[in-house]
């Protein structure tokens, strides 16, 4: 997917995840592998309010996938983990 269309699809309809999501779009995203790059973009497909309570620990994704770039962004994005 080109870096465009990751920043609009990274924009989200909630401020707390474009603080999130953004600056990991930037920072960490192109030092991802491949195959976290593709689940990122998978993220990117989810509702709003499940990837905030996924990214503050509130629940996790039921899909393995997609709880391995919860995971990451959280762990590059200072996420406490009882935020």
């Amino acid at each position: 997917m080109e870096r465009n269309r990751l920043f609009w699809g990274s924009r989200r309809g909630m401020l707390e995840l474009d603080l999130i999501l953004l600056p990991f779009l930037d920072n960490v995203y192109p030092t991802l592998a491949p195959e976290d790059q593709l689940r990122y973009q998978q993220l990117l497909e989810c509702e709003d309010q499940d990837m905030f309570a996924w990214l503050l620990h509130r629940h996790e994704p039921d899909n393995p996938e997609l709880q391995r770039i919860v995971q990451i962004v959280r762990d590059n994005t200072g996420m406490p983990d009882d935020a």
